[in-house]
């Protein structure tokens, strides 16, 4: 016997009450939810430091920094996301449970996600006008590569390892990679 289910879109606003009640995160994209898995030690070691470099550095220059519970909406895409940190600098920014000014995302790169990452939300954020830089970090090696607005429609890559400091234009900071992978590599 075959049985056929009919699977509607759910709505944003649906969605949205939906994530207030949920014991786990979803992202959403164009109608469709998709549940997030959990990260590993080293996944979360780094995506701690990132957050504690950025808050200390930015706090009292008019930028908020979030990490991972904080959602991104990238209206264009129809889409709201969990990155690993996110900043924005605009006051107007104001939702309690998404942003959608962020001038900084980051993702620490994981076997679960890394392909996500690197085409669909590349693709997504880049719809993003707020956005500065996307940040790619990956966790079994010193590399992070960081997506640059380049004008009003192109994007370039600078990829960082080793004892390189990585430059974020968008939020005028330089972070050394060992502060990065602080008690990872």
């Amino acid at each position: 016997m075959t049985l056929h289910a009919h699977l509607s879109p759910l709505s944003i606003a649906d969605y949205l009450e939906g994530e207030l009640r949920s014991q786990v995160r979803h992202e959403y994209v164009a109608g469709r939810v998709f549940a997030m898995a959990g990260a590993s030690e080293t996944h979360n070691l780094i995506v701690g430091n990132l957050y504690t470099v950025l808050r200390a550095r930015l706090r009292g220059r008019g930028c908020r920094t979030f990490m991972s519970d904080m959602k991104v909406h990238v209206e264009k895409m129809q889409a709201f996301y969990y990155p690993d940190v996110l900043v924005t600098c605009d006051p107007d920014d104001t939702e309690q449970y998404h942003k959608s000014r962020p001038c900084l995302i980051i993702e620490v790169l994981s076997p679960a996600t890394e392909t996500i990452d690197r085409r669909e939300k590349l693709l997504a954020y880049q719809a993003l006008d707020s956005l500065k830089e996307y940040v790619l970090v990956t966790q079994d090696r010193m590399q992070v590569e960081v997506y640059r607005r380049d004008g009003a429609d192109g994007w370039w890559v600078d990829t960082y390892t080793g004892g390189e400091g990585v430059h974020l234009e968008s939020v005028g900071l330089t972070l050394s990679i060992a502060s990065v992978y602080e008690d990872v590599l």
